[in-house]
Formats: structure tokens, sequence, C-alpha cells
């Protein structure tokens, strides 16, 4: 990848340089990296926001209500996991940060229940169990809620109505989730 992104800026100053526009390029260059850096301070404000909603859902037992709300579901998708496993309130927690939009945050909690279906493994520790490639499938979905990253992002560019994204974005996330459960089980079922 850094091949290509290495071809692709050579390239450009190449064709800058032909065309006499490499002043037009360095301005370019510099008011990008500006914006780059309002925006990327302007996600600290909403990531920890959501990150400080998410660890006081979790200490005031809120995700524990949750996981115990969509256990039925998950003991559906998940059905080789032990009923009183830890796995199933790390994929609420991760499944909680990614429909909030905190893919950063849902990372750690994605890890954690990794691990526990990993001590779940009866079979070879080097072969991921079907649970380990629900789980992999439904994150690499990403189903969000509300798209809070994407907002931040929008925000801090000026957009005038970053909100209109909410429902497409929901929409979206809702069938590719479904479709990545729906696929994971039917690989399962032919592997």
């Amino acid at each position: 990848m850094n091949y290509i992104w290495l071809f692709l800026i050579i390239t450009s100053f190449i064709f800058a340089a032909i065309n006499g526009k490499m002043t037009d390029v360095v301005d370019a260059m510099l008011k990008s990296s500006q914006s780059a850096v309002t925006i990327a301070f302007s996600l600290i404000g909403i990531m920890a926001f959501w990150l400080g909603m998410v660890k006081i859902a979790k200490n005031s037992g809120l995700i524990n209500i949750f996981s115990r709300l969509i256990s039925p579901i998950m003991k559906l998708i998940f059905k080789d996991v032990k009923k009183d496993s830890e796995a199933f309130s790390n994929i609420a927690l991760n499944f909680s940060a990614n429909a909030l939009g905190l893919t950063n945050a849902a990372t750690p909690f994605g890890i954690k229940a990794m691990e526990d279906l990993q001590k779940e493994n009866k079979k070879d520790k080097k072969v991921a169990t079907n649970s380990m490639c629900t789980l992999l499938a439904m994150n690499t979905a990403g189903f969000q809620l509300v798209p809070a990253s994407v907002l931040a992002i929008l925000v801090a560019a000026g957009a005038k109505n970053p909100t209109e994204i909410i429902l497409p974005v929901l929409i979206v996330t809702s069938i590719s989730f479904i479709s990545a459960i729906i696929i994971s089980k039917i690989l399962e079922r032919v592997f």
C-alpha cells in the first residue's frame, strides 16, 4: 500500500512540474495538512465524549443490562459459546461501541472477545472457530446507529447539515451487518 501512495505522490509532482502547476500542488498540500490537523483535533472531543459515555455505561451496569437484552439474539448467532461466557459481555461492548460509531473504542473489546472465544476453542488453537469468524464478519460490517466519527469530521470540515447522513448510514450498515451474519452462517455449514 505504501508503494501505491508513493507512486501517486511522485506521479502528482511529475505532472504538476510538467504542467507548471507546482505552486498549486504545494498550496493544496499545505491547506490539506492544515485541515487534517483541525479535523484530528475535533475528533478528540467527540471520541472523549463517547468513550466517557461507554465507560459510564460499563461502570453503571448499563452494558450488563444491554448484554442481557441482546443475549437471546447473541445466543442464536453464537451457538457454540457457553451461556455464562465472558465473551458475551465483551461482544456486547464491542457491538455497542461500533453502533455508536466508535470503531477505535470497539477494537479493544473485540480483541478481548476474541481472546475469550479462543479460550473456549476446544479444537485446533490455530484455526478460528465459527463464532470467531462470525464476530470478525460482524465487526467488518460495522453496524452504526450514530456515526459519531463521521459526524465529527463533517462538522470540522464545515458541512452545512452533517446529520443528513445518519439515515443512509443506518440503512447501509444494517444491510451489511445482516448480510455478514447470514453469509457467515451459510459458510460455517459449508466448511
